[in-house]
């Protein structure tokens, strides 16, 4: 049974099995949410959103319309996503350009995401990232504008394998 805070606004919308949504939350009609997520407190969710199953939304996050975001992802607090390459008062694109977090990838506290792009699985996008585009899977992305510092391999054995890009040279740390 999922868990919906007395002070979370929620619409008609599809709420999965064991997800947990706190105060002060607001779901817009037809949102899509999967199963065990956990929607922290002060976050929006348009009506064209699908939110995969084991996904963790912390405070201060606002999903819009075209975002997807797949099983297992980790969206940190106060991440700022995006919709509309060219933003103007009362002034609408023909479709939105929504963003794609593809599985267990994970989004740093205050990283900003443009209009369109996709975070690929297990990438990791630092905090204060400013990401303008696409992000490979496994990536690591820091700065303004965002840029891969290293890969991450994971293993059958949960082992993490890292590899570093140092001065146009790969070095590999076993962490």
């Amino acid at each position: 049974m999922s868990f919906i805070h007395p002070l979370a606004d929620v619409a008609d919308s599809s709420i999965g099995e064991g997800t947990r949504v706190w105060q002060f939350v607001v779901i817009l009609n037809g949102a899509k949410l999967g199963k065990d997520c956990n929607i922290c407190a002060q976050t929006l969710i348009e009506g064209d959103v699908i939110i995969g199953d084991r996904v963790t939304l912390k405070s201060g996050v606002q999903l819009w319309d075209g975002t997807r975001i797949e099983d297992d992802a980790f969206i940190g607090p106060n991440v700022t996503f995006t919709n509309d390459p060219y933003p103007r008062s009362k002034e609408y694109p023909e479709s939105f350009s929504g963003i794609t977090i593809k599985r267990n990838a994970s989004i740093g506290a205050n990283a900003t995401l443009l209009p369109g792009i996709t975070i690929g699985e297990y990438a990791m996008v630092g905090a204060g990232a400013v990401v303008t585009r696409n992000v490979p899977a496994h990536a690591v992305v820091v700065g303004n504008p965002a840029k891969v510092i290293r890969f991450i391999n994971k293993e059958i054995n949960k082992a993490c394998q890292v590899i570093e890009i140092q001065n146009d040279k790969d070095t590999t740390r076993h962490d």
